[in-house]
Order: C-alpha cells, then structure tokens, then sequence
C-alpha cells in the first residue's frame, strides 16, 4: 500500500491550507478529526477523502510526521476526514440565531444544544466564529452535521422569519417576558461580552431571562442551553 511521506506532497498541501478559513472557504471542505467525528461525517455522506496513520483501517495512508503537522491539537490523531460542505435546509418551528458569538468553544456546545433541543435551523451572524473551525467542531461533538447552519447578516434573516410568522426572542440577564409557547421561535444569543446588539433587540418581540442566585450572568453557551431545553422541540 502506497504511503504519503513527503510534506511536497500535493495532497498535503491542499489539506494542510484547510486549517485556515479562507481556504476552507475557496475549497469548500474542511478537515475533522478522530474515529468519531469521522464516523459522524461518514454517516452523514460529507467525506471527501479518509486520511489515516495507520495501514490496517480504511484510508490514505500518510506518514505519522505528516498527521503531527496537520493536527490542531495537543494529541496526534490516528485518522482524520477531508469532508465537503454541504447545507440542507430544514423545515423546523424552533431556530437558533448567534449574534457575534466569537468563542469556539462557545460555538460549538451551543450547537450540540441546538441538536440536542431541536433547534435544526442556526444562523450565525459575519462576525460569529467560523463552522468549521477545529474547535467549534470538537466541542460541538459532530452535532454540526445535524443542523442546517447559514451565516447571514441577522437583521435581514430575522426581519425574513418574523414575516413567515416566527416570534422573535433574544436572552438577557435583567428584562424578560413570556413568549407565546404554541408558536415558532428564533432564539438569539449574543456575544460574550456586549450581549446582543441594540439594533437586532429593536426587532425582537420578547426576552427571556433566565433567574440566577449569587452570580448576575451565566456563559452564553450554558444560558443557550438552558433556553433551549426550556422551549425544546423533540
């Protein structure tokens, strides 16, 4: 079996430029790591090209040298996936908007809330942290391939579903009311320090605020959580 071992190697040039956003964006693929977010991205029919260090398991073989330059983490996996993006719109009464959510960890555990909690429709504002960032990817544990994520500036989309009859609702530390429970919902969290913007509170119908003890706030991923759960479609 033939062994890539050369950094000269066209192949791993291409994937080794995937790790930054404009080329994952000019390419159209991205790269996960480890047997189970490869298993999630195989489930899910997006894997380009299999990609191991070992020669028992399916894949391109490549040297163990060339898995440790193309690692984004502390720990060299044994096989990782070059994986197509691909977006499928769903028909769903519950979404999830971020408002420049700029934490990948943040990004990601609000994703794996969104498919846990039936929110399978995300819209991620310019200025949010990249899908397809090793870390929003890791810490959404494959859940991004369950949702149908678009980045759009929020404004015009909200505007768009409210038409469409959807109420909608941001969280917020100090005000809040009751949406209407039998009717669709956007649920829009905000940045980790500015919370969501002025202009994009002036088309929301509602706040939610969730009541807390001896802390004033809790983390955005934590709150979306929360929230989520509360108005949980399952």
């Amino acid at each position: 079996m033939r062994m890539i071992t050369s950094k000269q190697n066209p192949s791993f040039k291409k994937w080794m430029k995937l790790k930054t956003k404009k080329h994952r964006d000019a390419y159209g693929e991205f790269l996960v790591y480890g047997e189970h977010l490869v298993a999630a991205a195989d489930k899910h029919g997006v894997v380009v090209e299999r990609v191991t260090t070992e020669r028992d398991v399916p894949g391109l073989v490549i040297a163990t040298e060339l898995m440790e330059a193309l690692k984004q983490t502390e720990t060299t996996p044994s096989v990782m996936a070059v994986c197509k993006k691909i977006q499928k719109p769903k028909r769903v009464t519950r979404i999830l908007a971020l408002d420049d959510v700029q934490d990948p960890d943040n990004v990601g555990a609000l994703l794996r809330s969104a498919s846990a909690f039936g929110f399978l429709h995300v819209v991620m504002s310019p200025k949010t942290a990249d899908l397809y960032n090793e870390k929003v990817i890791r810490a959404s544990q494959g859940a991004l391939f369950d949702l149908f994520v678009e980045r759009k500036p929020l404004e015009e989309r909200l505007k768009a579903f409210k038409k469409d009859g959807f109420q909608i609702v941001y969280a917020d530390a100090h005000d809040g009311d009751q949406p209407d429970p039998d009717k669709p919902l956007v649920l829009i969290m905000g940045n980790e320090g500015q919370g969501v913007g002025d202009r994009i509170r002036g088309i929301a119908d509602h706040a939610i605020r969730i009541d807390t003890k001896r802390v004033e706030s809790l983390n955005v991923s934590v709150a979306g959580g929360i929230i989520m759960h509360q108005w949980r479609v399952l």
